[in-house]
């Protein structure tokens, strides 16, 4: 599988990313090679091997589930340009 140009400044455009049309040949490439390592990956049996976490057999270190920070929002919510109700209110990026 691989992208067209106008894919990848739909990608682009989309990450609000600029990519010139040198980029746009670059990254054809470089997503070409990522498509054909995810399908090397695909056809490899997995038949019989147990997923893991982890890629190495190690215990995760745990610790008590409690609330160790100071309550800062008072302080911080005074100095934010806008807040209300306890929210940040920050401009619409998003159509």
């Amino acid at each position: 599988m691989s992208l067209t140009p106008e894919e990848i400044k739909k990608i682009a455009r989309l990450a609000r990313l600029r990519v010139s049309e040198e980029e746009i040949t670059h990254l054809q490439g470089h997503f070409s090679g990522l498509f054909a390592l995810v399908d090397e990956l695909q056809s490899i049996d997995t038949e019989g091997v147990a997923p893991m976490s982890h890629a190495q057999d190690i215990a995760l270190r745990l610790r008590e589930d409690k609330v160790t920070e100071v309550n800062r929002r008072e302080a911080l919510q005074s100095v934010a340009p806008q807040a209300e109700k306890g929210l940040y209110l920050v401009p619409k990026v998003i159509e």
